[in-house]
Parts: structure tokens; C-alpha cells; sequence
């Protein structure tokens, strides 16, 4: 009867660890990124008692009474159409981005009383550039075929020379990596950071608010921008932890599900845990509120001095000086290797033009007795194989990417 139980309990913890791994991986990739980096975390504690020394000095530098706006591009990198996020999805998340950070959504009325007073109109919104980084006209939107189909919380998704997609200027825009992420809802950097990872990554079923269960509202997106405005997690990942803010009551850890009950937790009594705060990990349906003093770190950041004080001066939301938009990317073709004709008298033709990953790897040609006939090297994404000097017989031709994915093709020499 008690191992039973045991056994229960550990699966319903290992069931529930999961769950809330599959919401944000943040925590653990910027303590990443810090043990990597030993001038980040110097960096991080410069803006750590920069935003101290604000909510001190209510006047120096402040930028109160003002609305920031913040332009927006988001980078959509798709390899199955599903993946390929609509116009209508980005508008529904940009929306859904204003209405909460303004505090204009209709389920505010769900905020408990006795934590009302305390939520916030963090007045920060968000807006599709229309001028990118040259100030050619842009929708905001960057639509790329890649050949990858999952990617890691490792920054591959935000560099182009690893399939994804270069950040546009950080100083001066709000960059989102919409892509089919591995296990995890999302993850973003923090203030301070390289300007060529500055972002968050979403995953493309967690975003515009269409998504998986208790992913359905848009606010994923919500929860990293928080990250990105130098947010903690509420319980400041670790058992009643700091989250740096103090009008958020101290709570043991993340919450999962959607509860509908006071939870007292870290002797936070009467009213106990901030479940519905964004930046929890509890589902959509039940999040619904910054709180004032999360506005006043956030917004610190903007202020004279600020890590992300020169977005205030970004020209991503003023009409742009050229017209011409930078052309799209077509898709490929085929989405794994095309070998043609087949059979063939002279010459194959390899199409690869769907991974180009594929260039500088070695293609080996075998007959049927396991001989390696022919090297070719890989130097065009259709290349050319002259077979005009093999005997007539079936061949087995095969290469392997450094990914692990190989091909092995058979083909016809007449």
C-alpha cells in the first residue's frame, strides 16, 4: 500500500515538473548564458542596483506619464506549413501583447480584491515595426524556410548561418523567434546580454493565441517579454525565493493548472500565492496581472541610463525613407533529396535545395558488392554527378550531415 503511494506521488511530481518545464525554460537558460559569460553576470548586477537606485529616485531620469512603445519583429521560421504563423496570428498576438500589458483585458474582473489595488497598467506597448534596420519599408514580419524541425533553448534559432533567422538591431527593436521549439512554451534573455541573441523564442504552438491547452491566450508571450523587461519569476526561482519586486508576495514555487483557491505558501497569509500574476507558470485562463511595482522595475529599464532606454529612440515605428520591401524567401521544392534521372546514361542531378546544410559533406557512390566507386564533394545545392565512366549497374550512393541525417539513395547506370 505505501509503495503504491510513493509511486503515485512521484508521478504525479514528475508529471507536474514536466508540465512546468514545457512553459518557460528561462530561469535555467540565462543562469546558462551567465556561467558562460563572466562579463554578463557584472552586467546584470550594474542593472540589478540601476533598478534599485530608481525605485529610490522617483524623479532623476524617469520617464512617468509617457506610453512606451516598443516595435516589434517577428521572426517566423517554418519548416511544415502548420508551422508557417499567419498575418492574422501575428496581429492577434501583438493585440493580445497591448491588452495585457495595458491591463484592457476583460478577464482583469478575475484579479481576487484583495490583490485589485495592486494591479498594474504597465503602460508599455507594442507595434509592428515598418521600418527595418536600413529604413526600407517592412511589415514586421520575416517569414524563412528551414530545414531544421525542432530547435533547442540554444540561441541556433536567432543566426542564419544555423538555418534561422540574424536579429534585427537590438538597441532598437523587440526581435521574436516564432519556431517549432523542443519541449519548452519559450525562453528569453535579459537585459544585458549580446545584442545578437536579444529576444525571445516562442514556440509556434504557443503563440497568437490559438495554441495547445492552457497555451490558448496569448500569453506566453506575455510571461518572456516579462523575462526580456527584467522580470523574475514570482517565486524568484527558489524556494521562497526574490523576485526582486516587493509588492509580490513571497511563494514556494511555480504554480500548474489553473486553482481556484487561496494558496498559502512561505507564511504568505492571509491572501497567499500571486497565482494569477504572468509571470507564474499557472495556464492562460487563470493569469492576469502585472503588479505596480513589476510596472515600475520594467520600466526602469527605459529610463536615462536604462539598459533599454535607446529603444525610446528606435526609428523601426517612423515611415521609412525607401519604399522597397527586401524580397521573401521561396519555399523549396521538395523537403528531402531529389535524385534525377533515374535511370540514368551520363550524368545524375542531386537536388538539395531544401538544406543547404548538405554543401561540403561528401557524397560516396558503392556498387553492389560494398565498393566505394566515386567520391563527389557537395558544392551546389542541385548538384552534378558525372557517373559517365561507371560501368552500367545499380549504385548506392549516401552522404551524412554533421546533424546525424543521412541519405542513401539507389540509382541505374545504363
Amino acid at each position: 500500500m505505501k509503495v503504491g503511494l510513493i509511486i503515485t506521488l512521484l508521478t504525479i511530481t514528475v508529471i507536474t515538473q514536466l508540465s512546468a518545464q514545457q512553459k518557460c525554460v528561462t530561469s535555467d537558460y540565462q543562469q546558462e548564458q551567465l556561467r558562460n559569460n563572466p562579463l554578463l553576470r557584472d552586467k546584470v548586477n550594474a542593472i540589478e542596483a540601476f533598478t534599485n537606485q530608481q525605485k529610490q529616485n522617483r524623479t532623476a531620469g524617469r520617464i512617468e506619464q509617457t506610453i512606451i512603445k516598443i516595435p516589434v519583429v517577428v521572426h517566423i521560421l517554418y519548416h511544415t506549413p502548420e508551422e508557417k504563423v499567419s498575418d492574422e496570428k501575428v496581429a492577434i498576438q501583438i493585440d493580445a501583447l497591448n491588452k495585457y500589458f495595458r491591463r484592457r483585458n476583460t478577464d482583469t474582473t478575475n484579479t481576487p480584491a484583495y490583490f485589485r489595488a495592486l494591479a498594474a497598467d504597465c503602460e508599455i506597448e507594442f507595434q509592428l515595426a515598418v521600418s527595418d534596420p536600413r529604413r526600407r519599408s517592412t511589415s514586421g514580419i520575416i517569414r524563412k524556410y528551414t530545414p531544421i524541425t525542432k530547435w533547442k533553448a540554444d540561441d541556433m534559432v536567432k543566426f542564419s548561418a544555423s538555418m534561422g533567422d540574424d536579429a534585427w538591431d537590438a538597441k532598437s527593436y523587440l526581435n521574436i523567434w516564432v519556431c517549432n521549439l523542443d519541449k519548452f512554451a519559450g525562453y528569453a534573455t535579459m537585459p544585458g546580454g549580446e545584442d545578437s541573441k536579444d529576444g525571445l523564442v516562442i514556440s509556434y504552438n504557443a503563440f497568437g493565441g490559438s495554441g495547445t491547452s492552457g497555451y490558448d491566450q496569448g500569453k506566453t508571450a506575455v510571461h518572456e517579454i516579462g523575462h526580456w523587461l527584467n522580470l523574475k519569476h514570482i517565486w524568484g526561482d527558489e524556494y521562497c525565493g526574490d523576485d526582486g519586486v516587493d509588492d509580490t508576495p513571497k511563494q514556494a514555487s511555480y504554480t500548474i493548472g489553473c486553482p481556484n483557491t487561496v494558496r498559502i505558501t512561505c507564511g504568505n497569509g492571509p491572501y497567499g500565492d500571486m497565482y494569477m500574476n504572468y509571470m507564474d507558470l499557472t495556464n492562460d485562463i487563470c493569469i492576469n496581472m502585472f503588479t505596480e511595482g513589476q510596472k515600475a522595475r520594467m520600466r526602469a529599464l527605459f529610463n536615462v541610463g536604462g539598459a533599454r532606454n535607446s529603444i525610446l529612440s528606435s526609428k523601426g515605428l517612423n515611415p521609412p525613407l525607401i519604399a522597397e520591401s527586401p524580397l521573401p524567401t521561396e519555399d523549396p521544392t521538395w523537403l528531402h533529396p531529389q535524385l534525377y534521372p533515374n535511370p540514368a546514361t551520363n550524368q545524375l542531378n542531386l537536388d538539395l535545395a531544401y538544406d543547404i546544410r548538405w554543401i561540403g559533406k561528401t557524397i560516396f557512390v558503392t556498387n553492389m558488392q560494398g565498393q566505394t566507386v566515386m567520391n563527389v564533394i557537395i558544392t551546389s545545392k542541385n548538384q552534378q554527378i558525372n557517373i559517365s565512366t561507371l560501368p552500367a549497374g545499380m549504385y548506392l550512393l549516401a552522404a551524412k550531415k554533421d546533424d546525424g541525417e543521412s541519405m542513401k539513395m539507389r540509382f541505374i547506370k545504363l
